[in-house]
């Protein structure tokens, strides 16, 4: 009877969820797309690149798809089974809620273990890739775009001129090209009409030129004794390299060493070398650097403070032991070896925050593995109960819960994280502000849910008020004959 019901219980949970996690993983992707619009339309990106970048970005946003994945299809699984009277059959059976919940509980396990794999070993790989293909498209120049009438110097070397090209987008007439080969000045072709069309590699532009001229000077630029030529054509082939427009091949190594391209073992591994080169600038250098400063600054840790003899005059200032003649230069000297240590200490302290910085940011990532995986179990122990008190199936009522619970464990990470970039929050503190926060919730929900608690049951509540507003009536009325009585 339990293995039937652990498949019942699956079988309606594994549509739900495939369905809302490839609908939350389209709208994630949409989004990454909507905000990087402008770095790639008018690029000439081919179709296959796309497809790449769009794989780097869905392996990035799994992470985020699999807990509100598993909280919508909780939440309709066990609303699904309340509202078709199949929950009510199972207790009165006298089976309780934890006991049907078991299996989704192990599944939800398990997906967090799987989203731990895939934020650990994939989610680096992708965003390293990511990353790189994106600064790529960034700084590739725009596809090539001759417009009728302006000149475009796109491509190094060249700016060309079409006076009218026909519908075909080949036929051109009226046609200019300076060529910029930085000789005594811009060599110049000119031409009645052509044709303009790119190589079937696409890394050439060629034009095919008819009844036009060529203007060209040769010679060097010390001397009045140049070479003026003017050559006429009836037909003239000029082909453009345009190699300064394809996307670049930027090696990975460029953006290996951030925190967001690193597993579990690496961060740990660079986060012992950042605290190791912290406690270096706290000990160390701090000395090194500051007693260079003094020439009694070898005595700093042999206890010079306790030798000597003292004097046996009381002096009230060290000038005061100087003669008068030398009295300002020591001034001099001083305040200048003072700027000097000020500066060095305001470089060692600046050292010293930004690796405290960079040591918060890879505890950040460090954290943020583990706690986004531990997010798909917090948030099915929110959905399972809300689903089996409101009992409601469909993308109604289980849609609407499920997206505001979602928007509270997002702002809550999303100001955990912020909280802990203005150094306000630790890591662990910020980063874990979400699931310790509704962790509670949701074993308060289970709780509810084992008593069949009519928590959003708005029936209960308008009873409720009902009651309360004839009370309030009846507390008036009552008051009102009392007066009406006393007069």
């Amino acid at each position: 009877m339990f293995k039937k019901l652990d498949k019942l219980i699956l079988k309606a949970f594994v549509g739900p969820f495939i369905a809302t996690f490839f609908i939350t993983v389209f709208v994630l992707v949409m989004q990454f797309f909507w905000k990087y619009i402008d770095d790639l339309v008018g690029k000439g990106l081919e179709f296959t690149s796309i497809l790449e970048l769009t794989a780097y970005v869905t392996a990035t946003v799994v992470t985020y798809a699999l807990p509100i994945s598993i909280l919508i299809s909780s939440i309709m699984t066990f609303g699904n089974l309340g509202e078709s009277f199949e929950l009510v059959a199972i207790k009165s059976a006298g089976i309780p809620l934890l006991r049907f919940m078991r299996p989704l509980l192990f599944t939800s396990f398990v997906i967090s273990l799987f989203a731990f794999f895939i934020a650990n070993f994939i989610i680096p790989v992708a965003n390293l890739k990511f990353t790189t293909m994106l600064y790529d498209i960034r700084v590739a120049k725009p596809a090539f775009d001759i417009k009728e009438g302006i000149f475009y110097d796109k491509i190094p070397g060249y700016a060309i001129k079409v006076g009218k090209k026909d519908g075909d987008g080949k036929s051109i007439s009226n046609i200019i090209i300076y060529e910029n080969q930085y000789s005594l000045q811009d060599n110049i072709i000119v031409a009645e009409k052509g044709t303009m069309s790119v190589s079937d590699d696409k890394k050439f532009l060629e034009f095919d030129l008819e009844n036009g001229w060529r203007y060209q000077e040769k010679g060097s630029f010390n001397t009045l004794q140049t070479d003026y030529y003017r050559l006429g054509f009836k037909k003239y082939k000029k082909v453009l390299d345009l190699s300064s427009f394809d996307v670049l091949k930027t090696p990975d190594s460029m953006f290996k060493g951030s925190q967001q391209m690193m597993n579990v073992k690496q961060l740990n591994t660079s986060m012992d070398s950042i605290t190791k080169s912290i406690q270096a600038i706290s000990t160390d250098r701090m000395e090194r650097e500051i007693s260079s400063y003094f020439l009694f600054g070898k005595h700093f840790s042999s206890g010079w403070k306790q030798g000597g003899t003292r004097p046996t005059k009381k002096i009230k200032h060290y000038l005061e032991s100087l003669p008068d003649s030398v009295q300002e230069s020591v001034r001099t000297r001083a305040a200048d070896k003072l700027s000097l240590i000020t500066n060095s200490m305001d470089l060692i302290a600046l050292d010293y925050r930004l690796r405290k910085e960079e040591l918060r940011s890879f505890n950040t990532e460090w954290h943020k593995k583990f706690a986004l995986s531990f997010a798909c179990m917090v948030l099915f122990l929110i959905g399972a109960p809300i689903g089996s008190i409101i009992r409601k199936g469909g993308l109604g009522m289980p849609l609407v819960v499920a997206v505001v619970f979602f928007l509270i464990f997002h702002l809550l990470n999303m100001f955990g994280e912020k909280f802990v970039r203005q150094d306000l929050l630790s890591p662990f503190a910020g980063i874990w502000l979400a699931s310790y926060t509704l962790l509670p919730i949701g074993f308060f929900l289970v709780y509810k849910a084992m008593n069949d608690s009519a928590l959003f049951n708005y029936e209960f509540y308008f009873g409720r008020v009902k009651r309360l507003m004839q009370n309030i009536s009846f507390r008036k009325i009552s008051f009102f004959n009392a007066n009406f009585k006393n007069k």
